[in-house]
């Protein structure tokens, strides 16, 4: 396998209907740097940048089984509203962590009922298809500490 690079990217992400999601290129932002190869983006994104070099732009569509999955119904459930002790005010739209087997989760609040919040562990971004224009910044070798480590420093 080629040494892994650090990658240095621009983007912007918008959904299907072409709203805005998120981008490095707003006021005040630094641009996104990956360690290739060390999960630290979503499959999709990373597979269309390998091989691209600096002052390379690509505009990449990526389906949710390379982005962030499909919704999973199972992790939208209702739980007591008792587990919210100490949370004077509960909305649709709120985010947790929860404590869960597999370690700490985030929650996102999706209905309010009197005894009951139902909640959603899925990604915000599941079942969405997530179209990235990226411009590639700049490439470098990684350090050994970096390689080490699985992520860009």
């Amino acid at each position: 396998m080629a040494q892994p690079r650090v990658v240095t990217i621009h983007y912007t992400l918008t959904n299907e209907q072409g709203e805005q999601l998120d981008s490095s290129r707003e006021e005040g932002r630094e641009p996104l740097t990956y360690l290739e190869g060390a999960q630290n983006i979503i499959s999709g994104l990373e597979s269309a940048l390998n091989e691209k070099d600096a002052g390379d732009k690509v505009q990449v569509s990526v389906d949710p089984a390379e982005g962030y999955g499909e919704v999973n119904e199972e992790l939208v459930q209702p739980v007591p509203r008792s587990a919210f002790e100490g949370v004077d005010t509960i909305e649709p739209g709120m985010q947790f962590q929860a404590q869960t087997p597999g370690g700490p989760q985030i929650v996102r609040v999706v209905k309010v009922e009197e005894e009951t919040v139902t909640i959603d562990a899925n990604h915000p971004l599941a079942g969405e298809t997530l179209n990235f224009d990226v411009e590639v910044v700049e490439t470098r070798e990684p350090t050994e500490e970096e390689v080490e480590h699985g992520h860009a420093h």
